[in-house]
């Protein structure tokens, strides 16, 4: 099974949009709030080598944000990175 994990925040518009798209595939995944635990945001910033949200990870490897991800949607790549295709 796929491990999806997001880095992201309650408030963020990006961050709502990317849970929603992957609640539409029927995907679970990790969210983890960086709002509340500066820890994690420190993690985030260490694994993606970027510090705004969403960040992404699908099986360990980041693949950015929320408009990195639906670009992978559009051109039909995501699907298959979920393990849906």
């Amino acid at each position: 099974m796929v491990k999806v994990e997001m880095y992201s925040t309650p408030v963020c518009p990006y961050c709502i949009r990317a849970k929603a798209l992957l609640k539409k595939k029927g995907v679970p995944f990790e969210e983890i709030n960086v709002m509340i635990n500066p820890t994690k945001r420190q993690e985030m910033m260490k694994r993606a080598n970027g510090h705004t949200v969403p960040q992404i990870f699908i099986n360990g490897k980041g693949i950015g944000g929320c408009d990195e991800m639906f670009e992978l949607d559009f051109d039909g790549d995501l699907d298959e990175m979920l393990g849906i295709a």
